[in-house]
């Protein structure tokens, strides 16, 4: 299944950038509905970069319109969150499955 690399923004109009992420309205919706989509092995990994303004998902996922509809679900979809782009991903290089030891050294 092919992969994508998903940014989004936290500049939604119900985003307060004076409250912590989990202080957001609506938190434990939006919590539940992106645990699910991990389990559901829809996101590989994802998080908010340091800057704590964009948010990048990786994706497995048949298309774009797929991610789009299904991140439309969200609580936080445009309330929070916005799509800034999706883009097909080749992952040439995969250290996930690498011995703990290696990511010490």
């Amino acid at each position: 299944m092919p992969i994508f690399l998903v940014q989004l923004t936290r500049s939604g109009p119900e985003w307060d950038p004076t409250l912590p992420l989990e202080d957001q309205g609506d938190w434990d919706a939006h919590a539940t509905f992106m645990d699910d989509l991990v389990e559901q092995g829809f996101i590989v990994l994802g998080g908010p970069l340091a800057d704590e303004w964009r948010v990048v998902h990786v994706v497995h996922a048949v298309s774009e319109e797929t991610i789009r509809e299904r991140l439309s679900r969200d609580p936080w979809f445009q309330s929070h969150l916005q799509i800034d782009s999706i883009d097909p991903w080749t992952i040439r290089l995969d250290g996930r499955l690498a011995a703990p030891t290696m990511l010490t050294g």
